[in-house]
């Protein structure tokens, strides 16, 4: 294990009272208190999001809430992968909200809803049998072609590690804390156009990308993230690269019946002329060594002057292997999964 994969292991506030990290690195759990009392910048540039990602056998949905200062986005998108693959996302921008929407400070600290127009989109923390859920309701009207779209999804989340990551950027008051929360097994439906698709826990789940912070004006990163049920057990993993200061830590991170295996950096390796062609992944250790065959690209480009995004969020399925922390070498095999290089200016 590299020595710059610190884990941070005690609670504490996550800033200082510059606004700055005030120990970078990453944990299993949200230890660092988030507040933005704390954050010694302005308010149109903080940004908070909660975005979830559920995954069946040949389809896929996703949903953000967003409040990014000077601009609020909210979407949810419908992929489909069965004989001729589609996606469809669809957005609703708020102007200024920062703060507004009362985004929790912590990924279990409360609802979040959110009513306007055509969309209205619940996260709920809701306990079944003694395990904290994730119940996502949603209803957007004249989603596509005129018609509907409407879920109602459960994500079981047991007592397990998660992927936290406090990372300072070399710029004052400027930070991002993240946590990925991966092996949430899946129950439910969604339904558009007279297809339902149905989400049962024994082989489908659900990610929470649960992120918190103020960034610099111009970003590019990577990642990448999938789960999957091997016999029995819950894999998942998260890697990914690109924006702030990583010389504590980085997010790359394999998950096996709820225990989280730190691993070193992994390399994207991306044909250059054409996305949709076979994808390569490697680390320094050796630990995550994948092919990713690609299905659909869910590719955005949004200028509207200040706000400028250039995203590639890649579906196909990952086959390679997987080394655990006591040398355990996994086979993992058309997993469902995605990654992605999005370019941002906002």
């Amino acid at each position: 294990m590299s020595e710059r994969n610190h884990e941070v292991t005690r609670p504490q506030k996550l800033l200082d009272a510059q606004g700055n990290i005030a120990e970078p690195g990453w944990s299993r759990q949200l230890l660092q208190e988030y507040s933005r009392d704390q954050i010694q910048a302005p308010k149109f540039r903080i940004k908070e999001w909660d975005y979830y990602l559920v995954t069946g056998d040949d389809c896929a949905v996703a949903f953000t809430l967003s409040d990014d200062g000077y601009v609020g986005l909210q979407s949810v998108s419908l992929l489909d992968f069965s004989e001729e693959p589609w996606e469809h996302t669809e957005t609703i921008l708020d102007a200024f909200p920062m703060g507004k929407m009362k985004m929790p400070t912590h990924s279990s600290g409360g609802d979040i809803i959110y009513e306007r127009d055509r969309l209205q989109l619940q996260y709920l923390l809701e306990e079944q049998d003694g395990v904290m859920t994730r119940h996502i309701i949603c209803r957007f009207e004249r989603f596509y072609h005129d018609k509907p779209f409407s879920c109602d999804i459960v994500l079981a989340q047991p007592k397990m590690d998660t992927m936290v990551i406090a990372t300072p950027w070399d710029k004052k008051a400027h930070f991002y804390y993240n946590q990925k929360i991966n092996c949430m097994r899946a129950s439910g439906w969604a339904e558009f156009d007279g297809k339902r698709y149905t989400f049962e826990p024994q082989r489908h789940f659900g990610t929470l990308d649960w992120g918190r912070g103020v960034w610099t004006y111009d970003n590019i990163w990577y990642w990448g993230s999938g789960n999957c049920d091997i016999d029995g057990h819950a894999f998942g993993f998260n890697i990914g690269y690109g924006f702030g200061n990583t010389t504590a830590a980085t997010e790359n991170v394999i998950f096996y019946d709820g225990v989280a295996h730190k691993i070193d950096d992994v390399t994207f390796c991306i044909p250059q002329d054409d996305y949709l062609k076979p994808w390569q992944f490697t680390s320094s250790d050796g630990r995550f060594e994948m092919t990713f065959e690609p299905i659909l690209d869910r590719c955005a480009c949004l200028d509207v002057k200040v706000i400028v995004s250039d995203q590639h969020q890649v579906f196909g399925r990952m086959s390679g292997t997987a080394i655990l922390d006591d040398g355990t070498k996994l086979s993992i095999q058309n997993v469902l999964c995605f990654a992605e290089k999005v370019h941002n200016r906002y």
